[in-house]
């Protein structure tokens, strides 16, 4: 494992290994009581990911929980143009951008941002075709995005791939309308589906 982690960082030239544990974050009086630790999705299972996502324009990919910007790196990589993540780590989102400028450095034409807020609160943008989910939060904060993104979707109706990796709480994307159309498990604890309306 730490072996694939060398490569993949290697390959992508980016720095986004480690956990967090959000202690730092409960020292600035921030509540972490509905989000889980930063630990990113594996280099092997993100390009298997990739591999079996629906071959749609690809313009823009929105990762809700994006921790040092991995997935978003990796999506560029993948044919993404426009990527936007959001974390309510500032120091995650800190480092989503330096690795997200250091991916533009060998994809000129990538666009990016990285927003520090809560997910609760996140609009999803009208032209987001891809948004993944590395199980970031509970189904508290869950069941917010999943409203966000259905409104998203009746200001402008399209398709939209959901990337979700450990997901316990898919049974919100079922009752609005989404279908699973890809699943992937691995041992005990390693899931993904890619859902889609």
């Amino acid at each position: 494992m730490i072996r694939q982690e060398i490569k993949g960082e290697k390959k992508y030239g980016i720095r986004t290994t480690g956990a967090d544990e959000l202690i730092h974050l409960e020292k600035l009086g921030i509540d972490t009581s509905h989000a889980t630790l930063y630990m990113p999705v594996s280099y092997s299972l993100l390009e298997e990911i990739f591999e079996q996502l629906p071959a749609l324009p690809r313009m823009h990919f929105v990762d809700i929980g994006c921790g040092k910007g991995r997935a978003l790196c990796v999506a560029a990589y993948h044919g993404f143009k426009n990527v936007t993540g959001i974390d309510f780590s500032k120091k995650l989102c800190n480092d989503a951008t330096s690795n997200l400028a250091l991916s533009q450095i060998k994809l000129p034409s990538l666009q990016y941002q990285v927003i520090n807020n809560d997910a609760f609160y996140f609009e999803i943008p009208d032209d987001a075709d891809c948004i993944f989910l590395f199980n970031p939060f509970d189904e508290i904060i869950m069941s917010a995005v999943v409203k966000n993104i259905r409104k998203s979707l009746q200001r402008n109706h399209r398709t939209v791939n959901i990337i979700y990796v450990n997901p316990l709480h898919k049974t919100y994307f079922f009752n609005a309308g989404f279908a699973e159309i890809w699943h992937s498990k691995k041992l005990k604890y390693i899931e993904a589906v890619i859902l889609s309306n």
